[in-house]
């Protein structure tokens, strides 16, 4: 009996071994977090499920939840919108650390769009989306930075180094001759510009970039407009407060070599005509500082319920520059009120944004050029402790320039905007969004007694001081209502715009001061006043805007998407004849994978292709064009009494209208990998009718010699590619990867028709400034803007003079050069752009790489046309370029005088490392007080691979001379950045 009691328990123990290693350890419960990955954040309502059951719960306000699993063995999925899913086995964890990454790809993220969202899925124009954790880090000037290199077609482009400089941005080329080329900014849904909020206070940016997308914004919209929404709380979670500090120093990114007092000495011993004062001043180092220090502190705090939440935030910075007493400091406030009332029916926005800025009213670049090409062995002071000045032309001591003058730029913006949006039946809502932005501005300069405009130009003190104010009033109402039925769904919108803009400034300077105590306060006691010398100005520019719009989105079966707009706009600015305009749109898509032949192909994730067809229009900043403008003319004697005659300087046009932009656009979205990788391509036209140019006219039967009329065509064409890959996607460990690539070329077709006609089939634009004094670049009708024009050096002879071709093909010399002999050298516009962004995520650390770049355009090197060279007649005193004594072609030195030849249009391609950021969320154990702790290093403008001689090929792209490096500049420079993100 007890050998048969043996067994049978032995048999048990046998089972229950096997069952243990069928089934695994018992049920027990399982602890966790979940957190963004790119800041340490908690995700509230995160869900937690256990594979292959019904178990399920969902993270608290902290992040934190609890779940059993029925073995050590379990595997727990996490889940969030927006977030990529992440697997995670238990494998005898108690406590699990999950941190989620973003899902660039997925097709339930929200899309800001005009007037409203869409789903990315829906979206059926050409919309691209950039979220605050895709963000350029660390050093970021303004909200335009921080998507620098991220969208494709949108170009921006740091040209300077001034702590007081913005971005110059433009989307999809140049579209216009004399009209602004820069997008409209929506903040929050009321105008602004790209400074007018933090960059750490944004939460995301929305590009709309073709016709069918913007046209709802009518004569706003035609350079594509950007919507950038704030951080806000949506309610019911736990108050927090976050504080982002960072420290940045800067170097010049690349310095051009001009010669030391060493090699100044020894090409004067060589026999070049240098004049050795006998010192060794390193110009550039007196004006500069050792290291530019620059501090951003930004501090949020966000709270509520769940029928009121709040976000306040302060962000305070102080910039320095490379350069002397040029400096940014900046106060922006911003409070953002939500209030839900009649069970979430009614919702109530209240938004506050005021901004104060302190700067140096932008660092004089001529100051830059004396600093480069003064003499080296020159001394600053002379033997009675004065400023060291030299009768010379355009030869003046940079520090006395400096420190001499004052200049201050004070400006107060202030923004505020309230929004009522009423659920009055199910699917019909009703908003009112009113808004008020002013803005309020002084600058100020002064130049005492030392300064060189008195001692060269007896001046004896100069000052001058200029006033600005802004207001702009908004009032929009729109109308919206979806409606499902079976596969169907619609959404209608419907809405009336206001907008009301006034601009006035007042301008006064004066010179011949008693004193220099006064500055700029004191301008009236100014001796050139009473001598009728001193100078008045004042303006003012006011418009009115109105619109109607409306839009319908329809859905059918999660296949076939169309969306049609309209809007009807009447404008102050135009013509009697012209004040009203209509802007329609329409766009469609086709989601091919929710076809039938196609949905079970699980290789293929998405697969959508889109049209689209939008009429915008570009406005003149000017509000009065079409109105006579008259000036005082001669004086007459008539009947002894002198009259003062009255003459016209513009004529009227009651036919002046916006020019109109048609663009079509043709897309396709793909996503393979269970949307692990997409791709998003877009090709489109854009075609400028009735662009706005000035004739010659005769006079009578026109009151002027010349006239603005809408007559020019110009076209657009180009391809945008987008590609994003989540390659690695664990626990421990990810890489995120996104490539962009856009091309743009451009044509002006036609400036004439049967009423106007230019005298020409070109015209030029440009200037290189004295002595060469030539323009830079022609615009030939069916030709592009940013052509390079002028003579093609092909050779040197054996005096070091530039030998040209001519307009037969064949050499001759420079001196008998004709401007028929001038040829087409380049283009200062890139025909590519690309760039390419890596995140990668290792545990609790992050490390993000953006590279960027442009290529097939060509830069006008001013300081290598005007100071590489070595004609004796221009040396002594001044100094050169080092490169100015090699030899040209391999044969011998160039003595001949400064000119504007190609030998100085270079390729300006280049591939930039513009963004390193190492970041660590560090581990808080316990911490009641601090939920998450981030530090991060960041290098802006780290390297740069190119061919071009200059300190940055990234030089000015707007207008039309693009490509020109002048040598009036503030150069670029390189920032390191060090930072902390607290959240309490």
């Amino acid at each position: 009996m007890k050998n048969l009691l043996g067994s049978f328990l032995l048999l048990l123990l046998l089972i229950g071994n096997a069952a243990n290693a069928r089934w695994g350890s018992p049920p027990r419960t399982v602890t966790g977090v979940v957190t963004d990955a790119s800041s340490g954040a908690p995700l509230q309502g995160a869900t937690v499920t256990v594979k292959n059951t019904t178990t399920v719960t969902s993270s608290d306000a902290d992040g934190k939840f609890s779940i059993t699993v029925p073995s050590d063995d379990a595997v727990v999925d996490i889940t969030f919108v927006g977030y990529v899913t992440l697997s995670v086995p238990v494998k005898g964890q108690n406590a699990l650390t999950v941190k989620l990454n973003k899902d660039i790809n997925s097709l339930d993220e929200v899309v800001v769009v005009g007037y409203g969202t869409q789903k990315k899925g829906d979206l059926t124009s050409a919309v691209a989306s950039v979220k605050q954790e895709s963000f350029v880090k660390g050093f970021v000037r303004d909200a335009a930075q921080l998507i620098q290199g991220k969208v494709a077609g949108l170009s921006v482009s740091t040209s300077s180094g001034s702590p007081t400089a913005g971005t110059q941005i433009q989307l999809r080329g140049i579209t216009t001759l004399n009209a602004s080329t820069a997008p409209l900014v929506l903040i929050d849904g009321v105008p602004g510009n790209l400074n007018s909020v933090s960059p750490e206070d944004i939460e995301s940016i929305d590009v709309l970039k073709d016709g069918s997308a913007a046209a709802i914004y009518g004569t706003r919209g035609t350079n594509g407009v950007i919507l950038i929404t704030t951080r806000k709380i949506q309610g019911g979670g736990k108050s927090v407060v976050e504080y982002n500090t960072y420290a940045s120093i800067q170097t010049i990114a690349r310095r051009p070599r001009f010669l030391n007092a060493d090699e100044f000495r020894q090409f004067g011993k060589e026999g070049y005509p240098f004049i050795d004062y006998g010192l060794n001043t390193d110009w550039f180092e007196t004006i500069s500082r050792p290291t530019p220090f620059s501090q951003t502190h930004n501090l949020t705090f966000q709270g509520g319920n769940r029928q009121t939440s709040y976000t306040a935030n302060v962000n305070y910075r102080n910039w320095e520059g490379m350069f002397l007493k040029s400096v940014n400091r900046q106060l922006t406030l911003r409070a953002d009120v939500n209030h839900s009332m009649l069970d979430g029916k009614v919702k109530v926005n209240l938004n506050v944004i005021s901004r104060q800025r302190n700067d140096d009213g932008g660092f004089n670049s001529y100051i830059y050029r004396q600093s480069v090409i003064r003499n080296p062995t020159d001394s600053i002071y002379d033997f009675q402790g004065r400023w060291k000045e030299r009768n010379i032309y355009f030869y003046d001591n940079p520090l006395a320039y400096l420190m001499e003058t004052i200049a201050r730029n004070e400006t107060q913006e202030t923004r505020l905007s309230a929004s009522v949006t009423a659920n009055i039946a199910r699917g019909l809502n009703a908003k009112l969004l009113v808004a008020n932005v002013q803005s309020e501005s002084m600058s100020g300069s002064s130049e005492t007694k030392k300064h060189v405009s008195t001692t060269k130009n007896g001046r004896n003190g100069n000052a001058s001081r200029s006033t600005s104010a802004s207001k702009d009033n908004l009032l929009e109402f729109t109308v919206d209502y979806t409606k499902s039925f079976g596969k169907h769904r619609v959404v209608a919108l419907a809405g009336y715009s206001y907008q009301d803009q006034r601009y006035e400034d007042f301008s006064v300077s004066n010179w011949d001061f008693p004193t220099d105590q006064y500055s700029y306060n004191r301008l009236q006691a100014g001796n050139a006043l009473g001598r009728g010398e001193a100078s008045m100005s004042s303006f003012q520019n006011s418009s009115k805007l109105i619109g109607f719009f409306g839009r319908v989105n329809y859905n059918f079966g999660d296949k076939y998407l169309l969306s049609a707009s309209v809007r009807r706009e009447g404008s102050s600015k135009f013509g009697a004849n012209n004040k009203w305009g209509t802007f329609p749109a329409v766009s469609a898509a086709w989601r091919v994978k929710n076809e039938s032949f196609l949905r079970d192909v699980n290789f293929i994730h998405d697969l959508k292709v889109r049209a689209g067809f939008g009429v915008t229009g570009i406005a003149p900043s000017d509000a009065y064009l079409s109105q006579t403008s008259l000036n005082y003319g001669t004086r007459f004697l008539d009947n002894g009494v002198w009259i003062q005659s009255l003459s016209p300087v513009r004529n009227p046009n009651p036919d002046l209208r916006w020019e109109k932009k048609e663009e079509i656009n043709f897309g396709i979205d793909l996503s393979i990998l269970k949307g692990r990788l997409s791709t998003t391509v877009d090709i489109y036209k854009r075609t400028t009718r009735d662009m706005l140019y000035n004739y010659s006219v005769p006079v009578p039967p026109y009151l002027f010699n010349s006239i603005l009329a809408n007559v020019g065509v110009m076209e657009n064409k180009g391809v945008e590619v987008l590609v994003n890959y989540n390659a690695i996607q664990k626990k421990d460990f990810s890489w995120e990867t996104s490539v962009n690539f856009s091309t743009n070329s451009n044509k002006l077709v036609s400036l004439s028709n049967n009423q106007f006609r230019t005298t020409a089939n070109f015209f030029t634009t440009g200037g290189t400034g004295e002595p060469v004094q030539d323009y830079t670049h022609r615009v030939d009708i069916g030709g592009p803007i940013g052509n390079f024009h002028g003579y093609r050096s092909v050779d040197i002879d054996a005096n070091g003079l530039w030998i040209i071709e001519g307009a037969d093909g064949k050499p001759k010399p420079y001196s008998q050069a004709r401007q028929e002999d001038k040829k087409i050298l380049g283009n200062g516009l890139p025909k590519y752009y690309a760039g390419w962004n890596n995140t990668v995520r290792y545990k609790d650390w992050d490390l993000s790489v953006l590279m960027r770049g442009a290529f097939g355009f060509q830069i006008l090197n001013f300081q290598r046309m005007f100071y590489e060279n070595s004609q004796p007649q221009i040396l002594g005193n001044y100094n050169v370029l080092l490169s100015a004594f090699d030899k040209v072609y391999g044969k011998t030195r160039l003595t001949n005088p400064q000119a504007y030849v190609s030998h100085y249009i270079e390729n300006g391609d280049y591939w930039k490392i513009d963004n390193i950021t190492l970041g660590y969320n560090v581990k808080l154990k316990s911490n009641k007080y601090v939920k998450s702790l981030r530090i991060y290093a960041s290098g802006l403008n780290m390297f740069t691979i190119t061919g071009y001689k200059g300190i940055d090929p990234e030089v000015n792209r707007s207008g039309l001379a693009p490509g020109n490096d002048d040598r009036d500049k503030y150069p670029t420079t390189r920032t390191f950045t060090l930072g902390a993100l607290v959240t309490l």
